[in-house]
């Protein structure tokens, strides 16, 4: 049953006054991103990947009554949809979770030293994690770090090539609100979540970010030159709208 309990908030910057929210929804807080936008001609609500939190996106003449009133409203969307999200997977020994769009199964060795290795066990595509077994989560994240950069850098690479551009560093997040950003400073970051998707996949969201680096918006020239240098974008676009919640449901709890 989802409760309607809803809690606001205000911080005072140097710049603006925040209106984020906290929604109270099946016995969990949910913070809600607020974000005012000059085009926007309705408010729109959405679910942020992983489920972690919500983000509205709304006119600036829409007043703080009108916002607690539309989320009161869709309170039973919200828990309707968390509902509907995979269940966490924790990164440990038995465990299986995609790594390169392939279902691969950790197993512990007993051996103490040793790195990461994927091989296949029985057939099976595995991970090979020595050490002490409490830090399996640990060395197995470094591990998809590490490959996340080492594929990432050289999609970026080839992709900025592709279009005479050249980031200023690559950085990778544990970030669950998006797959990949481009600052201001030119600044590429994504989340090391994206190694778990098909190379295909991968190699798209670099060269979004990438695309960026011409055009910091989502305007036709943008997405003209993503697909110049991802023809198949669309393919690829919506294996993570069907699929990144499950990304998302790895867990490091």
């Amino acid at each position: 049953m989802a409760f309607g309990l809803l809690k606001s908030f205000s911080r005072q910057s140097a710049s603006a006054v925040s209106r984020d929210r906290v929604l109270h929804v099946d016995g969990e807080d949910m913070p809600v991103k607020v974000v005012v936008h000059p085009r926007s001609k309705r408010i729109t609500l959405r679910l942020m990947p992983g489920g972690g939190g919500l983000k509205i996106t709304m006119p600036a003449h829409v007043s703080d009554r009108e916002l607690d009133g539309f989320l009161q409203r869709n309170i039973n969307w919200v828990a309707t949809r968390k509902a509907r999200l995979p269940q966490k997977v924790e990164l440990e020994d038995g465990q299986t979770i995609p790594y390169l769009g392939v279902q691969h199964r950790i197993v512990h060795l007993d051996r103490m030293r040793g790195v990461v290795e994927v091989r296949e066990i029985a057939g099976e595509p595995s991970f090979l994690v020595p050490g002490d077994p409490k830090f399996i989560q640990r060395k197995l994240l470094d591990f998809l770090k590490k490959q996340a950069r080492e594929n990432l850098n050289l999609s970026v690479s080839k992709h900025a090539a592709s279009l005479n551009v050249r980031p200023k560093q690559i950085r990778i997040t544990d970030s669950t609100s998006r797959w990949g950003s481009c600052s201001s400073t030119r600044t590429l970051s994504f989340s090391w979540r994206i190694i778990m998707a098909p190379e295909t996949v991968l190699d798209y969201l670099a060269a979004h970010e990438v695309a960026h680096l011409r055009e910091m918006n989502h305007s036709d020239r943008f997405w003209n030159h993503v697909r110049d240098i991802c023809p198949d974008m669309e393919t690829q676009k919506a294996w993570l709208r069907r699929h990144g919640a499950s990304l998302h449901a790895v867990s490091l709890a």
